[in-house]
């Protein structure tokens, strides 16, 4: 039994690893139902049949992609190119100016290509010969993600029903009350995120064109998508790219200005425009967060960064609803000099899991009103 059980784990254990992507693209999946549940609820509720909204809110979805690309993929792709035409002249132009002024001696174009062919030239060389099937691997991820959320979104109920046969009618109760709540807080969190990126990139994008700084698009784009799903730092990371591209192409004045800009809308979003627009959204520390996403890259690369806080936030919609919390005990290292505690959250499940629960019912309220 010892020895069969050694097999049996090793073999689960390959399994596992050769299903990790499949695993990726469902999660991905569950979280575009997440967040198109809304829109299909709205459209049953005013008629509509669950399968023919299920497909009108994933094709809208995409319709809206391809308008967005279709408006502004051409100029992307035009500015992208120049800039990757011009990175040679950007390095020498950086190289020139470090040397000039602070006295830094940075390796020429060729002999920095020469250590970089040296270092991966074999892996390049491994890489373009896998570039079609990672193309015919992306388009399959991509269309199994999109069959998913199709499923999911045209099933509703049905799999909901499905998963409670297996449980008594109180544990129903519970999965029924935390499988709303979780929606509801993950769909606000999604959606969230994608309007402050759209609004930061926007906003970039407005500032680099009225500056005059090449490559305004991309950099915008790249600047509103960092600063969104990559926590507390994320704007100051996204920012450093135009930085140096203003610093290279136009100088420090420019370059100044847009770390200005930069700083200056961190501290906007911070305490304006994100408690507006995420005012109902489910709120995590920015430390917290900000290790999450570290911990989601180095165990699942980049896209496991990108699905870092949604996974959060659903594990946080759960520990809020079944994790119990106990009163504070009286003790200054609690609180500030001078400062007055704050009120005590309630401290059991089911009051904590009732508020909630009473949110989710105000939220159809209006929306039905």
């Amino acid at each position: 039994m010892a020895v069969v059980a050694v097999f049996v784990g090793i073999f689960a254990w390959n399994a596992l690893g050769a299903l990790g992507g499949l695993f990726v693209n469902l999660l991905i999946a569950f979280f575009l139902a997440l967040a198109l549940e809304p829109i299909v609820v709205w459209l049953v509720r005013h008629g509509w049949r669950r399968g023919a909204a299920a497909a009108v809110a994933l094709i809208g979805g995409l319709v809206l992609v391809v308008v967005v690309l279709a408006l502004f993929g051409n100029l992307f792709v035009q500015q992208l190119v120049q800039l990757v035409e011009n990175v040679p002249q950007l390095y020498a132009d950086a190289r020139t100016m470090a040397g000039e002024r602070f006295g830094v001696e940075v390796p020429e174009t060729d002999e920095l290509l020469r250590q970089a062919t040296e270092a991966w030239g074999g892996d390049l060389a491994s890489g373009a010969l896998l570039v079609g099937t990672t193309i015919l691997g992306g388009v399959f991820a991509a269309l199994t993600i999109l069959l998913v959320t199709y499923y999911l979104l045209a099933a509703g109920p049905r799999f909901r029903a499905s998963i409670c046969r297996w449980l008594t009618p109180n544990r129903q109760q519970e999965v029924l009350r935390l499988w709303e709540i979780t929606q509801v807080k993950v769909a606000d969190f999604i959606n969230t995120r994608i309007v402050l990126a759209a609004i930061a990139t926007v906003a970039t994008f407005a500032f680099l064109a009225i500056l005059g700084t090449p490559y305004s698009l991309p950099l915008a784009l790249f600047t509103g998508v960092v600063s969104q799903f990559v926590p507390t730092i994320g704007t100051y990371i996204g920012g450093a790219l135009p930085v140096v591209v203003a610093l290279t192409s136009q100088g420090v004045p420019q370059a100044l200005g847009v770390l200005a800009f930069v700083i200056g809308y961190q501290q906007v979003e911070n305490l304006w425009l994100a408690p507006k627009v995420s005012a109902r959204a489910l709120e995590m520390n920015a430390a917290v967060s900000f290790v999450v996403v570290l911990a989601f890259g180095a165990v699942f690369g980049a896209l496991g960064a990108f699905l870092a806080l949604p996974v959060a936030a659903t594990i946080q919609a759960v520990a809020n609803t079944y994790v119990q919390r106990h009163e504070l005990v009286q003790s200054h290292m609690l609180h500030d000099p001078g400062e007055t505690p704050a009120p005590e959250p309630d401290g059991t499940n089911a009051e904590r899991t009732r508020a909630a629960a009473r949110e989710v019912e105000q939220r159809h309220a209006d929306g039905v009103q």
